[in-house]
């Protein structure tokens, strides 16, 4: 079992910056492939970036790349997400999620275990 905690969203303008945070407990943290997906009102959760427990990197396409960085500190059991020159097209629920599996997946179902999401509002 594992519990995960976001942290860092909010209210920021165009252009802005956050980095959110993601707190994890109960196992071994670097057992875990990492996930951060997000969800605008009436859309479907959506794929952000994963990070393999090595630290290899996958992202959206086109949609972040360029501008998101997610990155991992295993001694600290955490996993961030650098998010830079924020539109508002980005404004969403932003979670971060864990899968024991090695090969980084893009779906939702392919992780176990979710946090329960933190807020980032980017406003024009």
């Amino acid at each position: 079992q594992v519990q995960l905690v976001e942290s860092g969203g909010g209210l920021v303008q165009a252009g802005g910056s956050l980095r959110l945070s993601c707190a994890a407990s109960g196992r071994t943290f670097s057992s875990y492939a990492m996930g951060w997906f997000r969800q605008a009102p009436g859309k479907e959760r959506e794929f952000v970036a994963a990070i393999k427990r090595s630290g290899g990197t996958i992202y959206a396409v086109d949609s972040v790349k360029g501008r998101f960085t997610i990155s991992r500190d295993n001694a600290q059991n955490t996993v961030y997400l650098q998010m830079n020159s924020l539109s508002p097209e980005d404004t969403a629920v932003y979670y971060c999620a864990a899968t024991p599996k090695v090969v980084l997946t893009t779906t939702p179902r392919g992780y176990e275990y979710w946090g329960q999401g933190t807020q980032v509002t980017v406003s024009s």
